[in-house]
């Protein structure tokens, strides 16, 4: 995305989030997610949805930014229908913990978040997939997002 200005801020969509949140420029990668209030340990957060795809479909839009594999017969786009989720950037020491329930992809608080805080999760990409540099900036950084 453009660092320009002019750009308009990304949107959350409160309809899936559980707290208050916003968009805004992060130091990981580009655009982050924030808590506008402070968030419990152990609750929901947001929910990451998008346009549900097949493989063949998830394969040919491969290089899009915000596929997250769902099992092994679906795969969400948060580019199209995202509920803000997907603009959520990786951490190696991250605040929030993806759970998939019945079909539901659901990023939990792993610790109290602050207000203010950029939302993170652990994008836990395999062997198998591309390495990725990391640029999360933690403490404990592995280097890649791979596992």
């Amino acid at each position: 995305m453009s660092k320009n200005p002019a750009t308009p801020v990304p949107k959350i969509d409160p309809q899936y989030s559980r707290f208050p949140l916003r968009a805004g420029r992060s130091k990981i990668h580009h655009w982050g997610v924030y808590a506008d209030a402070d968030i419990p340990a152990n609750r929901k957060v947001i929910e990451y949805t998008g346009e549900k795809i097949g493989p063949r479909e998830a394969e040919r839009r491969r290089k899009t930014l915000y596929l997250f594999v769902l099992d092994d017969h679906w795969t969400i786009d948060g580019a199209i229908g995202g509920s803000g989720a997907e603009l959520i950037n990786h951490s190696c020491q991250p605040n929030l913990v993806t759970r998939i329930i019945r079909g539901h992809i659901l990023y939990m608080s792993l610790r109290p978040i602050r207000k203010g805080e950029e939302l993170t999760v652990d994008y836990n990409f395999d062997n198998t997939d591309e390495t990725v540099r990391c640029g999360c900036g933690a403490r404990k950084c592995r280097g890649t997002i791979n596992i």
